[in-house]
């Protein structure tokens, strides 16, 4: 009997052991990191592991990307995707990637569809009459017995050709349609190019290098089936809320209410789950600044001590680390050093076209940002945010006020004794820019 249970539990061992699989996973600056995972995992059990490896912040934005150099293009991995799936796909002699990194815009237009889907794009069934509130407007891409279409006019690249024609394209549940005549959208003139249930969508990474697009908001459909560039529907757009529009619509027809799914869930597991443990439920404000210490039972005495508490550290951290340093004070040097280095917003020699890539990567929408050293001007640094689908640059002037240095964006009317300070204002405040910062864009070493 005990030769058997010897027996049996190595049965299962080897069970296990064939049911894993080594994956490598890539991030922004192109380090990897190779994993041993499960064969049933999902794009999000991947983005969940890689959080919790490097110890991130988990805020639903983390996303793993399919990156695929050898057709210039790469694709949002939908959270609930099989990744074996995925990478069963991939021919032996290509560079396919998987690449983890934020992803902002990955689920924005459930929060903000009338963005997404500007009023010219879309039609609806007859029953709406044309007037949509937020709501409807994704129901009515969640409900499969409702026909919303996209249209308009976007440049297609023919087949085995290197020009680039403009047509009208029509986008229905059944599929993907150009009209060979005008805006025509009668069955006789609209010509099938694909359907969904097994293609992809996908952005092209440098449409106008590498494919001769007259723009580089480039995407394409891809059967699973093919990975040969012959093969790719080649598409491109005027400008980036045209893409997104297109680049959308095709994900919300191709997985419907699982995407929605996919959106609500982490939402709910947070409230099934309280992130306070019973340990810090049960912790009290306390007062030491007596001979004896004493438990604060009134709440509103307890906010306004750690109010005042708060305040206190930033006057000393501002006093003893500020990266400018006061002449009267006798600081060593490494007291000097410089705060916002350290900071997860911070890309210190980043260039204005490496800040344009990585917010495009994180994704366009209100309120991603970043802040980097800037290239002309030694001295000063740049703000690169997002507002609109269109990225913004805006410098921070150091400012001299009697010896004592400040930063601002607005020539001095607003001043910070730090880039932190400066970051944390415009968090709350918009001031001077085109909406508050909301969305930092992160890079980590896996």
């Amino acid at each position: 009997s005990g030769a058997s249970q010897i027996h049996t539990f190595a049965f299962h061992v080897n069970v296990f052991f064939f049911s894993l699989q080594v994956i490598k996973v890539y991030n922004e600056d192109n380090t990897s990191r190779a994993v041993e995972v499960p064969t049933d995992i999902t794009a999000r059990d991947i983005c969940q592991l890689f959080v919790m490896k490097n110890h991130c912040i988990d805020d639903h934005s983390w996303t793993l990307f399919e990156h695929l150099s050898h057709l210039g293009i790469e694709r949002t991995i939908e959270d609930h995707e099989s990744v074996m799936e995925v990478l069963s796909g991939w021919g032996m002699d290509t560079d396919s990637r998987l690449y983890f990194r934020k992803n902002y815009a990955k689920y924005e237009f459930f929060n903000k569809p009338l963005d997404f889907f500007p009023d010219h794009m879309v039609s609806l069934s007859s029953e709406t009459n044309g007037i949509m509130n937020h709501s409807q407007l994704i129901q009515t891409f969640l409900n499969s017995s409702t026909c919303p279409e996209i249209h308009g006019h976007l440049h297609a690249k023919e087949q085995g050709r290197k020009s680039w024609k403009k047509f009208y394209f029509v986008l229905r549940r059944s599929g993907l349609y150009f009209s060979n005549k005008g805006t025509s959208k009668e069955p006789r003139h609209l010509q099938f190019i694909a359907e969904f249930s097994d293609s992809d969508v996908y952005t092209l990474l440098s449409a106008k290098k590498i494919h001769g697009a007259p723009t580089d908001y480039g995407f394409c459909v891809k059967s699973t089936k093919c990975g040969s560039p012959r093969d790719l529907k080649l598409l491109c757009a005027d400008d980036e809320q045209t893409r997104t529009c297109w680049v959308t619509a095709m994900r919300l027809f191709k997985y419907g209410l699982q995407l929605y799914q996919n959106f609500i869930q982490p939402h709910q597991k947070q409230k099934a789950s309280p992130m306070r443990s019973i340990s810090e439920n049960s912790l009290v404000a306390m007062d030491f600044s007596g001979h004896k210490s004493r438990v604060i039972e009134n709440p509103s005495e307890a906010l306004s001590v750690a109010v005042e508490e708060g305040l206190s550290w930033r006057r000393k951290s501002c006093h003893r680390l500020s990266s400018h340093g006061s002449p009267s004070t006798s600081q060593s040097p490494m007291s000097n050093i410089a705060l916002h280095m350290a900071q997860p917003w911070f890309h210190s020699k980043l260039s204005r076209d490496e800040a344009h890539r990585l917010i495009t990567q994180q994704g366009l929408i209100d309120g991603v940002f970043l802040l980097r050293d800037s290239q002309s001007n030694p001295k000063t640094f740049v703000l690169s945010l997002c507002h609109t689908q269109r990225i913004k640059h805006f410098q921070i002037l150091p400012v001299d006020d009697e010896g004592d240095l400040f930063y601002s964006l607005d020539d001095g009317h607003t001043r910070f004794t730090d880039l932190i300070q400066l970051v944390e204002f415009y968090q709350l405040n918009r001031g001077v820019l085109p909406c508050k910062l909301k969305h930092h864009c992160a890079r980590i070493t896996l």
